[in-house]
């Protein structure tokens, strides 16, 4: 292909391929370059180094989750439901990454692991979503006045961490899961109220 046509997004989508392919550990600029069919010096051109690319490529990854919660925070609904609905969003969404392609996850906690600003950055986006439904909440008088949301809604993302973070993925599956969720969630929504 042209050297041209190749884009930061073609880059980043053929990065995934190869790391499904090949795995975290074996996984190679020069690999990602022979499938999009140009020298790895045209991947430079749009990453400065291997670290980047991984970078960005796990970036790509963990965003999709909160761009999808996004609309959860926008949505026209009680905040109470909304927080609900968040959270279950969220649990699904990490679900569904743990158990419909787990080599791919498997791969993606190595660089997770790799890229703790990356990670500490998405963590920050997540609280900030919380944070923004804490406020509304307490606005509209569903939620007890809090004089700082974000350090509710960094207690509410730690309270539900067995849900959320991959060490725990292996629990997500297990008998019970979900009715142990939705009892934290209860208790939590009721502990907000005024």
């Amino acid at each position: 292909m042209a050297t041209e046509t190749l884009t930061a997004e073609r880059i980043l989508a053929t990065t995934e391929e190869v790391l499904r392919r090949h795995g975290a550990a074996k996984a190679t600029v020069v690999d990602v370059a022979r499938a999009l069919g140009v020298s790895h010096a045209a991947v430079y051109r749009h990453f400065r180094t291997k670290a980047a690319l991984r970078e960005a490529v796990t970036w790509r990854w963990l965003d999709r989750t909160a761009k999808a919660l996004s609309g959860v925070v926008a949505a026209d609904e009680p905040p109470a439901a909304k927080l609900r609905h968040w959270l279950t969003g969220l649990f699904d969404a990490k679900k569904h990454k743990a158990g419909d392609d787990p080599e791919l996850f498997a791969t993606y906690s190595v660089l997770v692991g790799e890229c703790s600003e990356t990670v500490d950055r998405h963590i920050a986006d997540l609280a900030g979503q919380l944070t923004e439904i804490i406020r509304q909440g307490a606005a509209q008088g569903e939620f007890a006045s809090s004089d700082d949301p974000a350090t509710t809604a960094r207690a509410i993302f730690d309270a539900t961490s067995r849900f959320h973070d991959p060490g725990y993925a292996p629990q997500w599956s297990e008998p019970g899961i979900d009715e142990a969720f939705t009892a934290v969630v209860d208790l939590l929504i009721r502990g907000l109220r005024p």
